[in-house]
């Protein structure tokens, strides 16, 4: 077996350089874009892969350490335009001291503080327990958890779907890849939740993962027209 051979992270089947997806088991071997190329070189020169949720943490450290490198700058500026001024400024300081007469100590009115009726008690949404449909003509991202050739049938991936419902994920359903212009033709994609951004969809990557979905990732959803 060849040293750098590639398989499939899930059934271990050898795969191609570049393959989108593993022809045994269906598996998203990659997603084309920035951040799958980023972690493509990564899994190239190390075998752990922590996930692509390591790229944005990093975009926001290098963010962070010029912002603060900024504001060292600024702040050196400006303790020496101080110490400038302060050397230079030699005139006296006032000595006439203004005398402010006395007035009643009064206290303030009071205010009434009006009461409501209501308590205050915190309402919080309970989860959706049923599978649910993609919004009709919406594009969007989502987590997709799995994807399941066509041939194996829409109950196999029903029941992956109700796994991860039962597991807590939030906004379960099941996407037929032949509707979505988006996604590869012939699975059935196990989703969750619908999110305006990637960032947004990654974020939810950490939940999935400790509900049993490990493989999971982010992706656009586009309906086909």
């Amino acid at each position: 077996m060849p040293e750098h051979e590639e398989r499939c992270p899930r059934c271990g089947t050898p795969t191609e350089p570049f393959q989108e997806y593993c022809l045994e088991c269906g598996n998203r071997l990659r997603t084309p874009g920035v951040v799958p190329t980023l972690a493509d070189g990564w899994r190239r020169r190390v075998r752990w892969y922590p996930g692509d949720w390591i790229w944005p943490s990093l975009l926001a450290l290098v963010v962070a350490a010029v912002a603060a490198s900024g504001a060292i700058l600024w702040t050196r500026e400006a303790e020496s335009a101080a110490s400038e001024t302060l050397v230079g400024d030699t005139s006296p300081l006032p000595t006439t001291v203004e005398t402010i007469p006395e007035t009643s100590s009064a206290p303030a009115p009071t205010v009434p503080t009006a009461t409501t009726g209501t308590t205050g008690t915190t309402t919080t949404t309970a989860r959706r327990r049923s599978l649910i449909e993609w919004p009709r003509g919406r594009s969007g991202w989502t987590l997709v958890l799995a994807s399941l050739p066509a041939s194996s049938g829409r109950d196999a991936a029903t029941a992956r779907a109700r796994d991860a419902l039962e597991a807590g994920l939030p906004q379960v359903g099941v996407l037929d890849s032949e509707r979505f212009t988006s996604l590869h033709p012939g699975y059935y994609v196990v989703f969750s939740g619908v999110y305006g951004s990637l960032s947004e969809a990654q974020e939810a990557a950490s939940e999935a993962a400790d509900a049993g979905f490990g493989n999971s990732y982010g992706r656009r959803i586009t309906p086909s027209r």
